[in-house]
């Protein structure tokens, strides 16, 4: 019998990510924020609403963060519709009525505020994703809509009592990127179902250049 402690690695990770999706415990500082609608609402709502008025829809983060956006960014535009990760040389630009998704996990990053003030200048609506709702940093404030996700970040990963499990604890903002990316599966999952796309027509649109 196999002494590889991967499954239950697996499963105590897969435990923490699984968790910011639940109920928040009493008292705790995500409860404060619990009226808030859920993340896979806002931007299931949001992105639908962008596609059907054919507008374009541009994504934004740092570090691992923007990687997890440009994965979602892949299957939106799989989705069929024109989707763009912010800083790549073919992104066109933002427009009255266009959708910006940033993400920023901890509640403030320079360059988010940046191109969101840029973005609300341009008359586009923002989504902001963050495990900090009350931070009050400009991308707060310029955000249309807050899409809450309560996982650990490097804001909180060094709190006693912060939800992960004394066996394993993973480091700094890992629950709530790999949330984002849990997110973002359930988020496509709708998106297909809502504007009628079978999984041929998502294959159809993948790259032959790999």
């Amino acid at each position: 019998m196999s002494n590889d402690p991967s499954a239950a690695m697996a499963a105590q990770i897969c435990g923490q990510i699984s968790s910011v999706f639940g109920p928040p415990p009493p008292y705790s500082a995500a409860a404060a924020f619990s009226l808030l609608p859920p993340p896979l609402q806002v931007l299931v709502e949001e992105i639908a609403r962008a596609a059907t008025a054919s507008k374009e829809v541009f994504v934004h983060g740092v570090g691992r963060e923007g990687l997890m956006l440009k994965a979602l960014c892949m299957r939106l535009f799989h989705l069929g519709l024109s989707a763009h990760v912010v800083g790549d040389v073919t992104t066109p630009l933002i427009a009255a009525g266009d959708l910006l998704i940033a993400s920023a996990g901890p509640g403030s990053f320079s360059t988010v505020d940046a191109i969101c003030r840029v973005s609300k200048s341009a008359r586009a609506r923002i989504v902001l994703i963050t495990a900090q709702p009350g931070s009050g940093s400009e991308a707060s404030l310029l955000a249309d809509a807050v899409a809450y996700l309560p996982g650990q970040t490097m804001a909180d990963d060094q709190v006693e009592g912060s939800g992960a499990s004394p066996e394993l604890r993973l480091p700094m903002g890992s629950v709530y990127e790999g949330a984002m990316f849990v997110l973002f599966e359930m988020v496509v999952v709708r998106l297909s179902e809502k504007l009628g796309q079978t999984p041929a027509e998502l294959r159809s649109r993948h790259t032959n250049l790999e």
